[in-house]
């Protein structure tokens, strides 16, 4: 179990690839702080997947749209665990219209959620990391931090914007035992993803077949990839074999970003 006595924070992880990635980081032997702002049944579900693998698995409701609540997320995760060697930032939303009719509050909460948040996790775990000598922070970005699509303004800039984010901290990090990376997921097999299916189908009047092939359209493979695949790149980053890795941009995305 490499990462056993290893401290994690996942930020977004009820559900979908945070939870994923929770779930490969227990199963590595890590405890985990799971996030999120779902149902209290949700929240106990995605607390009791993890705890298959990782009895000392906890739970923080902190809003990410809330620089005071994410460091006391932080603080409350030293106080039980004692540190937080590996960072996760997943908790992302997304509001798709054009520019010139993006709502101003959706734009400032995408950003706030997406791009802000990592960085006030990122300025709470780095100094007990650099003081240990040895931290692993994972941003989850999204081919959307490689590539751009038209509607998705805010969630485009954010993505961008933690890649730039994840370089900065790989250099001013780089001389210490803290690694910062990014992985930058296409079109994965979420219930989320799974579930808009039958609506593309719907509106675009297409089998479900088809719209799969619809959704998949940027990515040459024509496959989703899968959180299980995203949870074993995030644990091998968080482990002592990625230590030369840092400021890197890792796509998981059927080749999409390679066009």
């Amino acid at each position: 179990m490499e990462l056993k006595n290893k401290v994690a924070v996942v930020t977004g992880s009820t559900s979908g690839i945070g939870l994923g990635i929770a779930k490969a980081l227990a199963v590595a032997g890590a405890k985990v702080v799971l996030n999120g702002l779902g149902s209290a049944e949700d929240n106990a579900e995605a607390i009791a997947h993890v705890r298959e693998s990782c009895a000392e698995a906890d739970f923080s409701p902190a809003n990410m749209l809330e620089p005071a609540q994410i460091s006391q997320m932080i603080e409350d995760a030293e106080a039980k665990f004692g540190q937080v060697d590996i960072l996760v930032n997943n908790a992302g939303i997304q509001h798709v219209s054009p520019i010139d009719q993006f709502p101003a509050e959706k734009w400032d909460a995408i950003i706030a959620i997406n791009l802000s948040s990592s960085f006030h996790t990122m300025q709470a775990v780095i100094p007990g990391m650099k003081k240990r000598d040895w931290g692993r922070i994972i941003n989850v970005c999204s081919a959307h931090s490689l590539r751009a699509s038209p509607n998705k303004a805010a969630y485009v800039a954010a993505k961008h914007g933690l890649a730039g984010l994840t370089k900065v901290a790989a250099l001013e990090l780089a001389t210490t035992g803290v690694t910062c990376n990014a992985i930058s997921p296409g079109f994965v097999a979420t219930p989320l993803v799974e579930s808009q299916i039958p609506d593309v189908a719907a509106a675009q009047g297409l089998t479900h077949e088809e719209a799969k092939a619809w959704i998949l359209a940027k990515q040459p493979s024509g496959r989703f990839a899968t959180i299980e695949q995203v949870g074993a790149l995030a644990t091998f980053l968080a482990g002592d074999k990625s230590a030369s890795i840092t400021g890197s941009n890792y796509s998981i995305d059927g080749g999409w970003t390679a066009q």
